[in-house]
């Protein structure tokens, strides 16, 4: 678990990083203050505006330090999700920030092994592959097999796919904040 103030200090790390990039500067240098901010870890960071989301990336594998997965993602929610342009200047003030702090993942056996609200979710079948966050299923009111449904969709497969048995299910828990939060 990350501290208050390891939380707050990531939230500024991202919208550092977004400004800088939009106004064309050298993108802040963080020093982590604690062990756990460099230790790698997988993230996701995800932009809401006006509460619709306006961007959401991440590393599920912990392949960089956390304070570096989280830079790096900043950059690929607000300029390189396919699903919207990139961010503008003008929008940077209604930008709500939310960070998912990724524990390693694990393939399950059964459905019944997945947590709603506990778990993500990751469906992998051949060369495709879909992955929802813990909160995505709480959010939108989802039960375990919607949730399963909805990740098989994301992987752009038959909302049974899950029921195949050459998909493969993996789960991963997450630790989710916001500045509104803290």
């Amino acid at each position: 678990m990350l501290s208050k103030e390891e939380k707050s200090s990531l939230i500024e790390l991202v919208r550092d990083t977004i400004r800088a990039r939009l106004n064309e500067q050298p993108l802040p240098h963080f020093n982590p203050a604690t062990e756990r901010l460099s230790q790698n870890s997988g993230a996701f960071v995800t932009l809401h505006k006006k509460g619709a989301l306006r961007g959401c990336i991440g590393y599920v594998e912990a392949i960089k330090p956390l304070y570096q997965s989280v830079q790096d993602m900043a950059l690929a929610a607000a300029f390189q999700d396919p699903r919207f342009p990139p961010l503008t200047e003008n929008e940077l003030d209604d930008i709500d920030i939310e960070i998912s702090v990724m524990s390693p993942i694990r393939r399950i056996d059964g459905v019944d092994e997945i947590k709603v609200g506990t778990h993500g979710i990751i469906i992998k079948r051949g060369f495709y592959q879909g992955l929802l966050l813990p909160q995505v299923a709480t959010e939108q009111g989802w039960d375990r097999d919607t949730f399963l449904q909805h990740s098989c969709y994301k992987a752009g497969l038959d909302g049974d796919c899950w029921k195949k048995p050459d998909t493969e299910i993996y789960v991963f828990s997450a630790e989710v904040f916001s500045k509104k939060e803290l």
